[in-house]
């Protein structure tokens, strides 16, 4: 069990990082997502910082399961606002499945910490 709570730790750290970097970097998608989901820009990057924040943790949480735990739940909470935020704009399903799978990832990464 150790070892598929570090594979889905691994692919949940590598799928934050490479969104929340884009956030920050301000990346044409997230630029327009954002724009679409009418918030401002400076959330956009406060969500990348997030979503960074918690890619780090993970990833320090080979070596500190507490930090494991934080970074899942930190994700996981970002993840149920990404959520809402779909169905506050009323994307497709399609549109929202990715970030619906992201907090399911984070949650269960949580529970494996924590049984």
């Amino acid at each position: 069990m150790e070892v598929l709570t570090y594979v889905l730790q691994g692919i949940l750290a590598l799928m934050f990082l490479m969104a929340g970097f884009g956030k920050v970097t301000g990346s044409k998608m997230h630029v327009e997502a954002f724009t679409h989901w009418r918030l401002p820009q400076w959330f956009r990057v406060v969500t990348g910082l997030v979503e960074l924040a918690g890619a780090v943790l993970l990833i320090v949480g080979y070596w500190v399961p507490a930090s494991a735990m934080a970074g899942a739940l930190l994700l996981a909470v970002t993840g149920i606002g990404g959520i809402l935020t779909h169905v506050r704009v009323k994307d497709s399903f399609k549109d929202t499945a990715m970030i619906l799978f992201l907090a399911i990832l984070s949650f269960v990464v949580l529970y494996l910490y924590l049984a």
